[in-house]
């Protein structure tokens, strides 16, 4: 699936104003630092991983979810859905077409620093018009507590405080939440399964992220 025309000028604007678009790394790749890195599966597509931002290897490939902790999400992926197939980067890319990749800020900032709130904030209508208009799946593997929290914009009251009291709860990755989410007048429910993100810096919680994947997987993604 692919942004329309609107969509992408709409996506190209908001980038063009961004101070630390990390624009060194895409002149390095070759690549347009106005283009947004998605992947945006089959609309059909039984889950969507959300990440924070990307990296110098989405900027270098052009491909969501392809450096270190993007490999280590799709070769648990292909594991649980092929076991006998020898994991390759090419496979990795395979078995991800059948999934929806999103991410809160399509660009690669300065340093890998994440994007502060505001432009996060600036970005959510058009990340939130994708999820509600081009995706029909309800099931949301989120990565981080940036992508998490995320879903936070557009809630107030009860809904608000029941989404920061889940984050908050020791098993919240291996529990859900079903949360609104809002768009020009259309709602929708979908529900959150939070991972912890696997970056290599994130030590306390890599070495669990193998084994918190495939609790997911197992859960939401019966293997064929």
């Amino acid at each position: 699936m692919l942004l329309d025309a609107e969509q992408l000028a709409d996506f190209r604007r908001l980038a063009s104003g961004l101070d630390r678009l990390d624009r060194d790394a895409y002149a390095a790749a070759g690549r347009d630092p106005l283009t947004p890195i998605l992947g945006l599966g089959p609309v059909q597509a039984p889950l969507c991983f959300f990440g924070r931002d990307p990296g110098g290897d989405e900027v270098k490939h052009g491909q969501p979810f392809v450096g270190s902790s993007g490999q280590l999400l799709r070769a648990g992926l292909l594991r649980h859905l092929e076991p006998d197939m020898a994991y390759s980067f090419q496979q990795g890319l395979r078995v991800g077409e059948a999934f929806f990749w999103i991410s809160t800020v399509p660009y690669k900032p300065l340093n890998n620093k994440a994007w502060p709130p505001g432009v996060r904030q600036r970005f959510q209508p058009l990340i939130a018009d994708i999820l509600c208009r081009q995706w029909e799946g309800s099931h949301i593997v989120t990565l981080g507590n940036e992508a998490f929290e995320w879903f936070a914009m557009g809630l107030q009251g009860d809904e608000l405080q029941a989404l920061h009291a889940f984050w908050r709860r020791e098993d919240k990755y291996e529990a859900s939440l079903a949360v609104p989410l809002r768009r020009e007048g259309r709602a929708r429910t979908v529900h959150l399964h939070p991972l912890p993100h696997p970056s290599p810096a994130n030590a306390r919680w890599r070495p669990h992220f193998p084994r918190l994947l495939q609790a997911r997987l197992n859960a939401l993604l019966p293997a064929p």
